[in-house]
């Protein structure tokens, strides 16, 4: 009896040992589907969480590396099973979760989908607050995108036609990066330099374009990430604002939005200043819904159509 305790303790301490090696940086997986959902449901009880699936005519690939930045970072890729001579646009998905947590199986069913829908999905791993600051994140995630130029013949990839989709914290992010391209300052030092990191479309789900603007309510896990806070170091928080990059060269955007008015901060300011380059977008605000609407049941399914529809018309 006392052998067999000894060995399952020692099982157990191994376990721990190659968990830690593996993730010897910080991390908050608190932000998650699950979670989400509990949260919700006291208040939503008719809700049902997301939940991944294997759809046919999917390829998936799960953990591929994409740069090394003393670790390697991973993407999971959702792709339409290789078959006639044919390219398809793709979409760089970025989760959530207050640029300090989160996961990438928060954007696991969305890709699948869209991966179903003629679409490479690419979800990508991005370092959080609690292991470095910003830039950091936007550096890995400009890195993902010139990661699926330089692999572009292995999942039929369209270079010409690829679209960063975000929710919350990683629409931000997925804002930012669409509206600078071309901004040396923040592409990064790491990975296929010779590809660019432009992107022909913007997928935003509830999430701010600008830490500074009047509507702008971000405190402490924006000041976390950012490196202090706004009256610290107000040139950070006003670089790290999509909204001051809007402009002639901003791709078409798609704005899903929760009926929490604090995700919407600075949208119509981004909305106004498209319009006046006569550059397309839509708004689509989910009546009744909270934050995090896209990672439950009934909500998740007009977040993909809304989605499909924006990106169908913008590329094909």
């Amino acid at each position: 009896m006392k052998k067999k305790y000894f060995c399952t303790l020692l099982l157990l301490f191994v376990f721990i040992q190659m968990y830690a090696q593996h993730y010897d940086y910080p991390r908050d997986t608190s932000y998650s589907i699950r979670s989400a959902y509990l949260k919700l449901k006291k208040y939503h009880p008719e809700i049902e969480p997301i939940s991944p699936q294997k759809l046919d005519g999917v390829e998936e690939s799960y953990n591929v590396p994409y740069v090394n930045v003393g670790r390697d970072l991973t993407v999971d890729v959702f792709y339409p099973v290789r078959g006639e001579d044919k390219k398809y646009p793709g979409v760089l998905l970025i989760f959530g979760g207050g640029w300090s947590s989160g996961e990438k199986a928060n954007q696991i069913p969305m890709a699948q989908h869209l991966a179903a829908n003629g679409y490479v999905a690419v979800v990508a791993e991005y370092r959080l607050s609690p292991e470095v600051k910003y830039p950091a994140a936007v550096h890995d995630l400009k890195a993902a995108i010139r990661w699926m130029r330089a692999h572009a013949e292995t999942y039929q990839l369209d270079t010409t036609k690829i679209a960063t989709l975000g929710c919350s914290a990683g629409a931000q992010l997925a804002t930012l990066l669409g509206v600078t391209g071309k901004m040396k300052k923040l592409e990064g030092n790491e990975g296929n330099l010779q590809h660019t990191s432009t992107v022909q479309a913007i997928v935003n789900i509830d999430g701010i374009v600008s830490f500074v603007h009047p509507e702008a309510e971000e405190g402490k896990y924006a000041a976390k990430w950012l490196g202090g806070y706004k009256s610290e170091i107000p040139e950070i928080w006003k670089e790290a604002s999509p909204l001051e990059y809007a402009g002639s060269s901003t791709p078409p955007v798609l704005f899903i939005n929760s009926a929490q008015p604090r995700f919407h901060a600075g949208r119509d300011d981004m909305i106004k200043i498209l319009n006046s380059h006569s550059i397309y977008s839509e708004v689509h605000t989910i009546e009744g819904t909270p934050h995090s609407f896209w990672l439950v049941h009934p909500w998740f399914e007009p977040t993909l159509n809304f989605t499909v529809d924006f990106l169908n018309m913008v590329f094909k």
